[in-house]
């Protein structure tokens, strides 16, 4: 009985869990997101770095550039002059390491190719003749003739003069005529820079008269200033800032040495305001504002650079704030004053 009772029970269902296991959820750790703020720090810093970097490198680049420059139109003007005392190794030598750094230099490749061409010309052999005593007639009178050239300041015909004596008769007068040849160089370079802009040319008769003699100081800065006002007008309208920097030099001594178009002190008046307009657009006012002073100091400003100007100097100099001074209400001095008692005598009883 107790069997069937038993197999009468309803059988109890076993509900089995799910057997997955659960995963938690992970939650991102702090360290990683301290690592990935840190590098992007790092980024930033380099970036940075390397801006300045590549600035730097820039104006290192410039530089170089404007002392090639400078080299090259020295090497020019020496070689000029070897080719005039006929040192044409010299000259070729010269001309080839100026096309070396500079294959579009102006006139290099003509003057190699005429140096080329002169310098393959074979030479004659003289024949011996028979010494006869020197007829000096020619070279007294071209001697004199340079003289009242000279003294009349016509140096180039005075240097005209003075090759027809060494023509004649190199040995005539050897020191005089070497003194004559370097006053009238001198004053013939010196001439065509102030009087005619020819800057190029002054330089070349300068450098020419240092080989009979030392410059003085006057021709040497005047030739210096010529070779800057040249470099200065190499940047013209491509770098402001260059142009700026070497025409304000050359204003300091030589305000109105000219290649024949403009001063420069005209070129360091254009060229600050043209920078000024530059810096405006960079919203650099204050360096801005210090340049339209600079063109200030010479002449009004054109219209562009005016307005740039006004606003340039606002940014740069902000209005600052006033206090305002409210007034206080008049007090009467009696009410300040400390109020004195007054004895008080006692009643007569």
């Amino acid at each position: 009985m107790s069997e069937q009772l038993e197999n009468t029970q309803p059988q109890k269902t076993v509900e089995l869990d799910d057997t997955q296991p659960i995963k938690p959820i992970k939650k991102p750790s702090r360290w990683r997101a301290a690592l990935v703020s840190v590098l992007g720090f790092l980024l930033l810093v380099g970036l940075g770095a390397f801006s300045g970097y590549s600035s730097g490198v820039n104006q290192r680049v410039q530089a170089e550039e404007s002392i090639t420059a400078q080299q090259l139109s020295e090497q020019y003007s020496f070689a000029l002059v070897d080719i005039e005392f006929g040192r044409y190794d010299n000259a070729k030598q010269r001309l080839q390491y100026i096309i070396s750094k500079d294959p579009g230099y102006p006139g290099a490749q003509q003057k190699l190719t005429e140096v080329l061409v002169v310098s393959s010309i074979p030479t004659s052999t003289p024949v011996p003749t028979l010494t006869s005593t020197p007829d000096f007639s020619g070279a007294e009178s071209a001697f004199q003739r340079a003289q009242q050239l000279i003294n009349a300041q016509d140096w180039p015909g005075a240097l005209g003069a003075l090759d027809t004596i060494r023509k004649l008769d190199p040995t005539y007068n050897t020191a005089q005529v070497d003194g004559m040849y370097y006053f009238a160089l001198r004053n013939y370079g010196f001439d065509l820079i102030t009087k005619q802009g020819n800057l190029e040319g002054g330089i070349y008769h300068l450098t020419l008269a240092e080989r009979f003699g030392p410059l003085d100081n006057t021709a040497i800065g005047l030739r210096e200033g010529a070779r800057m006002y040249i470099t200065g007008a190499s940047f013209w309208e491509l770098d402001w800032l260059q142009a700026v920097n070497y025409f304000a030099q050359v204003g300091i001594g030589w305000p109105s040495l000219w290649d024949g178009t403009m001063t420069a002190s005209q070129r360091y008046y254009i060229a600050s305001m043209r920078y000024g307009d530059e810096l405006f657009n960079q919203q650099k006012f204050c360096a801005a504002d210090e340049q339209y002073s600079h063109a200030l100091a010479i002449g009004a400003l054109d219209n562009i650079s005016d307005g740039n100007a006004a606003e340039a100097y606002i940014q740069c100099h902000p209005p600052t704030a006033t206090l305002e001074i409210i007034p206080t209400a008049t007090i009467d001095p009696a009410l300040l004053a400390t109020p004195t008692e007054t004895p008080t005598t006692a009643p007569v009883p």
